[in-house]
């Protein structure tokens, strides 16, 4: 086996531009975030207010707003049923800052409806995050050691992260519509260069969604390759 481009041409044609598209798309996201969290919102509520009035007026009750540490850490926590901000967010009042919080009202209201992409990618996420671990190393132990079963579960294992990233991407943009509508509907934007700002940092945040199929799937195409390659 070479492990050079010429043995590995999934390695070249496949996951190197993926990866520079995902580090495209995480760098739009923080170009975005940076720009518009310069920009105050008229509607003079932090993060962690819109959340709070944004659950009540959709009528989902039950659920916390918690601080938590870091850049861009912003999630919704179904198992705990927190709604967890980001300190620049949380305390921010930036139209970026209203639009990441009702982005995470938009996975709270997601659940309390039943949403069922949302199910499914719950259901998946046992799983999924243990399979990502060990596709790749358990695909190249077959690999290497010419062990057909090992080769075939590192291919099912990476097949799986396919399956939920496809999953993820209807998840992650109808939580950003139902955020915008939610928005607009609560009177916290008010002009239209509001809806454009939060519609801008809501659609990168979107793509690196779409980044991150397109490394699992570049993955999941380069060990086909190989194992292709391999038993010709």
């Amino acid at each position: 086996m070479c492990w050079h481009y010429g043995g590995d041409p999934g390695l070249l044609f496949f996951v190197l531009p993926a990866l520079a598209f995902s580090l495209y798309a995480r760098a739009r996201v923080s170009v975005a975030v940076r720009r518009y969290s310069r920009v105050m919102s008229s509607a003079g509520r932090t993060g962690a207010q819109v959340v709070a009035e944004l659950l009540r007026r959709a009528g989902v009750l039950g659920v916390r707003v918690s601080r938590t540490p870091g850049k861009l850490s912003d999630r919704y926590d179904p198992r705990r049923r927190v709604v967890r901000l980001s300190p620049a967010v949380h305390d921010g009042f930036s139209v970026a800052a209203l639009g990441v919080a009702a982005h995470e009202v938009g996975h709270a209201i997601q659940r309390a409806v039943g949403y069922g992409p949302l199910v499914l990618r719950n259901g998946l996420a046992p799983a999924v995050g243990f399979g990502s671990q060990l596709a790749v190393p358990l695909f190249f132990l077959g690999l290497v050691f010419s062990w057909d079963p090992l080769l075939n579960l590192g291919l099912l294992l990476m097949l799986g992260v396919v399956a939920f990233a496809v999953v993820t991407l209807p998840v992650e943009y109808d939580a950003s519509g139902r955020a915008l509508a939610e928005l607009e509907a609560g009177g916290y934007l008010r002009t239209e260069e509001e809806v454009r700002a939060v519609r801008a940092v809501l659609s990168a945040a979107a793509l690196t969604y779409v980044a991150a199929l397109a490394v699992a799937l570049a993955q999941l195409l380069r060990m086909l390759l190989l194992a292709r390659s391999r038993r010709d």
